[in-house]
């Protein structure tokens, strides 16, 4: 008893320190912190046995999430809808699909999540409605004040015939007006003809969606991933879009076949995004705390990064960096890989936080765009490079995309194309349902079909095989998630390096704290690494702190750092502290910044105690549901 107390008022006195030290700088904000995992809801987990997954299934399954280290999780859409685009065409804003469950589920969410101390951010689509939506029904009948509600304009006649107001195209494929036989109008829809475009020129649209806004964070949720934002505005003048400069590789109908100078990134889009930012901040000035505002941006990067805002005025907190998505692939060297980092981090706002993601649900997984055994190197740049990181539900097992035949497709943008071209657009492919084990159908549910095929590599590639495997693409994750804690990764320098045509290396750094190599072969032969060559200070050996499912260099062991065998598609994770100081290093600091050797010295100067006494064995297993 005496040894005990004893030690509790030595640890206080060591915590009390370290506040000390920490309260010196400003702490960093949760949403920069977090890890953001994305969850479909209707390929999660299907609690209610009708093959789709449900809001009780994300209940269900938060403890997991929270041994994974996930800080936030973002839902895609959960609202009303007749289901044209899975969630996305939305009937009404403010109420939940019954086929995900009840406003009484969401409230349990919320709850359960505000418990773990997991956040809650929901999608949020403001350029379109469904076609069902009551806002469209009056529209079309010109019933004020919804007259005007969405994009309306008259026909073109020529030769007596009728055609569209213009030449632009949907980015599902086919013009972007439809024809309304009872307003006698056309209407502007930059997605599916179910999903008619909001009329943003018209202040009350405006003042509608931020009521939709406000309705939500009024409900509790942490903030907002703004959906198709590019895409608010178009030009008023109703011109042409001119031909793409590659336009003759495309088809007519193909969104491609045009350059969007008219439909995208319109100066006006801009200025609404910063009014929704400012929405959020009005909640701020109230109580403290920031709701997130994250952007879905495929644009050219300089116009990406004006969503960030400007010296007065505030956009998101951050516009998804889909850079690894869009410029990497199987084909890519270790230059194109740093390339990649290098621009992004010069084009960012100086001051602007970061981000990266590589999978999501509308474009195939990384496991398939690269190669299953490269996964864990992608999740080392994904959470291991300055910024937010952001995961799409399944890849950190490595999950691949599921084969969807063009009988099963069910995706609409897939459908328009026809089944000789459907693979090259499909989404349906990265969207099938989470492995969680190797019953059937995944342990997804209990139903005989799921709404998509399971991936039939479920029965060896699934939750229950990875959870026992200490080299898994899982538990590769959870410890990369754990090195997210520290302020070598959460504030640290950063520097990029292509050592050879095919070894990537990029080097984590801040002050005394301990320095992270991550150093990868993205090649398919046997490549060495030479790190004494660009970094001629380090030790002469680094220790592994992390490696690669397919890696010989196991945790714990050391490399020489001047050349380091890599296998085709290894990673390596290293420091320049041993393992047991590492875990120490993460223990210490959480989200705090100190000063390392002044940490260590109140740790491990407590009356002879090595600090060993503060390091207790790290808790790998899941917690069951």
């Amino acid at each position: 008893m005496v040894t005990s107390l004893f030690l509790i008022g030595c640890l206080a006195t060591a915590t009390l320190s370290l506040q000390e030290v920490s309260s010196k700088l400003t702490p960093l904000d949760w949403w920069q912190t977090s890890i953001f995992y994305q969850i479909y809801p209707r390929s999660f987990k299907d609690v209610n046995g009708d093959g789709i997954g449900d809001l009780k299934g994300i209940i269900r399954k938060l403890n997991y999430l929270k041994n994974l280290g996930v800080g936030a999780i973002w839902l895609s859409p959960i609202y009303k809808s007749p289901m044209a685009d899975f969630g996305y065409d939305i009937s009404d804003f403010r109420d939940i699909e019954p086929v995900f469950g009840t406003i009484t589920d969401f409230n349990n969410l919320r709850a359960e999540t505000t418990a773990k101390n997991i956040k809650l951010v929901l999608d949020f689509v403001p350029n379109h409605s469904s076609n069902e939506h009551i806002w469209f029904q009056k529209s079309v009948d010109k019933i004020s004040p919804y007259t005007d509600y969405y994009v309306w304009r008259d026909a073109k006649i020529i030769n007596g015939a009728r055609h569209p107001p213009t030449n632009w195209l949907s980015d599902f494929g086919g013009s972007a007006w439809e024809w309304n036989e009872k307003r006698q109008q056309y209407y502007f829809h930059q997605f599916a003809i179910q999903q008619a475009d909001l009329n943003y020129r018209n202040p009350l649209v405006v003042e509608e969606m931020k009521n939709v806004l406000r309705y939500w964070i009024e409900r509790g949720v942490d903030g907002f991933r703004m959906d198709a934002i590019p895409y608010l505005f178009e030009s008023i003048d109703l011109r042409d879009e001119p031909l793409a400069n590659d336009y003759q590789e495309h088809e007519p109908t193909d969104h491609t076949y045009l350059n969007h100078t008219l439909t995208l990134d319109q100066p006006e889009t801009y200025d609404l995004v910063f009014q929704f930012r400012a929405l959020l901040d009005s909640y701020k000035l109230l109580d403290g705390y920031t709701r997130v505002m994250m952007t879905e941006c495929y644009s050219p990067l300089e116009k990406l990064v004006q969503y960030y805002g400007n010296t007065t005025r505030r956009g998101a907190n951050f516009p998804f960096n889909f850079l690894p998505i869009e410029r990497l692939s199987r084909q890519s060297n270790a230059r194109d890989f740093a390339n990649v980092i290098r621009e992004w981090e010069s084009a960012k706002p100086k001051e602007a936080w970061g981000n990266w993601v590589i999978g999501n649900h509308d474009n195939k997984r990384p496991a398939s765009r690269f190669d299953a055994e490269f996964i864990d190197g992608l999740h080392m740049l994904n959470l291991l490079l300055p910024g937010t990181a952001i995961t799409y539900n399944g890849d950190e097992l490595g999950m691949e995309d599921s084969f969807i035949r063009w009988d099963q497709t069910v995706d609409p943008q897939a459908i328009n194309v026809g089944p000789k071209r459907y693979q090259q657009f499909s989404r349906d492919f990265p969207r099938s349902p989470f492995q969680w084990d190797s019953s059937p159908n995944a342990g997804f549910t209990t139903n005989l079909y799921s709404w998509l095929p399971v991936n039939p590599n479920y029965w060896f590639k699934n939750l229950a095989v990875e959870r026992k495997d200490k080299r898994s693409h899982l538990n590769v994750y959870k410890a990369l998630a754990k090195l997210r804690q520290t302020a070598t990764i959460q504030r640290g320098d950063l520097d990029v390096y292509d050592l050879s045509e095919w070894v990537l290396c990029f080097v984590r750094s801040y002050g005394d704290h301990p320095t992270y190599i991550v150093v990868m072969n993205i090649g398919s032969e046997i490549e060495y690494a030479d790190i004494l060559s660009i970094r001629p200070t380090m030790p002469e050996q680094l220790n592994v702190y992390t490696a690669s499912a397919n890696s010989g260099h196991p945790p714990g062991t050391t490399v020489n750092t001047d050349k380091i065998l890599l296998k085709p598609k290894e990673a390596l994770t290293l420091s320049t502290v041993e393992l047991s100081l590492v875990h120490d290093h993460i223990k210490l600091n959480g989200n705090l910044d100190l000063d390392w050797n002044l940490a260590r010295r109140n740790a491990s100067n407590i009356a002879g105690f090595p600090l060993e006494v503060l390091d207790d064995e790290e808790e790998w297993e899941e917690t069951e549901d």
